[in-house]
């Protein structure tokens, strides 16, 4: 940042008083609280945030200082609005991956290419996008997540976000642009999954996982790693061939 529009000492204190002012008002507003769902807790608590965040940006950019704060996130959910009793709901699930290893997927697009005769013009499983296309055609996606490691896929974030309705959509009526409107206000409960979640517990891990090694000895855990690359690639194979040692169809409960 240019020294030009870097901020003064006087607007860096000035946000550390409004720090100061959030704090004594979310503390009034807790000690007041009539129930667990007080909104002026949670007014009171985005506020401290606000004041918190912007303090932290004019900290840095004057100081090249950082505080110990952790700031909330925007995909905090606001207060539950809708219907007391829903009489619909939807389920919105994102599950993101990585294409870790593109052989092992682009194989089994082949296997089931080869054991489907509708599928796609032949060759669809030469390319990762080709393959995706048959695997996700041909599995139902929670299988894929419980399976994600034999397609060559290393998974990523995950959420699911349940919302209520006030009655059922029409057949058809969002197909055209499904995700284009979700109301914070309408989500009933959502559940994430990330690797950040975590980190906090990854030194004390990797620490124990160093100390199981060394008691272990190198030779004992080379020979052990074999041994369960052996098994995994006999088990794939037997479940992949049938009888006759041909390519079997990898069925997906449907």
């Amino acid at each position: 940042m240019s020294d030009a529009a870097q901020p003064t000492a006087a607007e860096v204190r000035a946000a550390a008083e409004a720090v100061k002012t959030a704090l004594d008002r979310h503390l009034a507003a807790v000690e007041r609280r009539s129930g667990e769902e007080d909104p002026a807790v949670y007014d009171a608590f985005n506020e401290l945030a606000a004041a918190a965040e912007a303090y932290d940006e004019l900290l840095y950019d004057r100081y090249d200082e950082v505080t110990p704060f952790e700031i909330p996130g925007e995909d905090t959910l606001p207060p539950y609005t809708g219907p007391e009793e829903p009489s619909a709901l939807s389920v919105l699930i994102r599950r993101d991956y990585a294409v870790a290893e593109p052989q092992r997927l682009m194989a089994q697009a082949r296997r089931v290419e080869a054991a489907d005769e509708d599928a796609p013009g032949a060759g669809a499983s030469g390319t990762v996008h080709g393959a995706l296309g048959l695997l996700f055609g041909e599995f139902e996606p929670d299988e894929i997540a419980s399976r994600h490691k034999e397609f060559g896929l290393e998974e990523g974030d995950s959420t699911l976000w349940v919302t209520a309705a006030d009655e059922s959509a029409e057949p058809g009526e969002w197909l055209e642009a499904p995700f284009e409107e979700v109301d914070p206000e309408r989500v009933v409960c959502r559940f994430d999954v990330s690797a950040v979640f975590d980190e906090e517990f990854d030194d004390g891990d990797e620490e124990e996982e160093e100390e199981e090694e060394e008691d272990e000895g190198e030779g004992e855990d080379g020979e052990a790693d074999l041994a369960d690359l052996d098994e995994d690639l006999d088990t794939d194979l037997d479940r992949d061939l049938d009888e006759d040692g041909e390519p079997a169809r990898l069925e997906a409960d449907r």
